[in-house]
């Protein structure tokens, strides 16, 4: 994962914000920058459009997931408003078209048209095999490397998704579900839980936040759905683990639609070889420090149980080295 296009994932995670010590499972929201981008223009081939594909090439692709009777129109207008407003020149929007100039198509309506001499045919395919009331979501999603999501402000549900790389948790399963209920399998999480209406009524407001999460994880693949093959850890020693090791990061942010009540949810997941990210003594310290002070449930709950004696070995002589 060397070329530009992939390369611009991994700068989006603020590692001096996100990795601390004592470890703690919390919120972590923080405000954005002014100016700050929340968007990731995909290019043609790139990891993760191809991976999108994949997700979406099923005639009912799970990663697509509406709550019975919701309306996501308001929030998707927000999100392509957003989108065109943000990154002009690989996406546009004017009410009723919907053009995503990198891939080479667009939408007016749910019609799908071609807008260049070679558009990306399986772009092409992916989204007319849809079905229609589902292709403007299939287009922003292939668009951007973001996933997104719809946070109703007033229940704190989420009636909406369109999550193609969710990682370790089934959107067809979160879909509906109350903030409490999406994170109640989440290792002490007490603190998310008690803030969970609050935090809807909070990103749906006109200021934009952003929050980091990440953890480490032999599969190097974006998309980390359950019913996926699981990936094992093989080695036992420092070096082994090391190497299998891959580093897993999300940036989230939240574009508020205050008129419509709601919040669109932003995920960008990005991968990348532990050693390649963690490149400096600074990094491997406080990485050490953060995995050292994880509670016996928070490992367990991550799959580190095994290896953490192996990565703090590793992570010791890669901080004094």
């Amino acid at each position: 994962m060397n070329s530009p296009a992939a390369a611009f994932v991994s700068d989006a995670f603020d590692f001096q914000a996100a990795v601390q010590a004592p470890f703690r499972m919390q919120p972590g929201l923080r405000r954005l920058a002014e100016g700050a981008q929340q968007l990731h223009p995909n290019a043609r081939a790139c990891r993760h459009l191809l991976e999108k594909l994949r997700a979406l090439a099923s005639p009912t692709p799970t990663a697509l997931q509406c709550a019975a009777g919701y309306d996501p129109q308001p929030g998707l207008h927000t999100l392509a408003a957003h989108a065109a407003a943000e990154h002009p020149a690989a996406f546009g929007w004017d009410g009723q078209m919907a053009c995503a100039h990198r891939l080479g198509w667009a939408l007016c309506g749910h019609e799908l048209c071609a807008i260049d001499a070679d558009p990306d045919a399986d772009v092409g395919a992916c989204l007319a095999q849809l079905p229609p009331h589902w292709r403007l979501a299939g287009l922003l999603s292939l668009a951007f490397a973001e996933d997104f999501a719809l946070i109703d402000a007033g229940t704190a549900t989420i009636p909406w998704l369109a999550v193609a790389l969710p990682s370790h948790w089934a959107p067809e399963h979160k879909v509906g579900q109350h903030f409490a209920q999406v994170h109640a399998p989440v290792a002490d999480n007490r603190v998310l839980l008690v803030a969970g209406d609050a935090l809807a009524r909070l990103v749906s407001a006109p200021a934009r936040w952003e929050r980091f999460v990440w953890t480490i994880t032999p599969r190097p693949a974006l998309n980390a759905h359950p019913a996926l093959p699981a990936a094992h850890w093989q080695a036992t020693e420092a070096d082994g683990v090391a190497t299998q090791a891959w580093w897993r990061t999300e940036r989230q942010t939240f574009i508020p639609a205050p008129g419509a009540n709601l919040a669109v949810f932003t995920i960008l997941v990005d991968t990348q070889p532990l050693a390649r990210a963690i490149d400096t003594a600074e990094r491997a310290q406080r990485l050490h420090d953060a995995i050292a002070t994880m509670s016996p449930a928070v490992l367990q709950y991550r799959h580190l149980s095994a290896v953490r004696d192996p990565l703090l070995r590793w992570l010791a002589r890669r901080a004094a080295a």
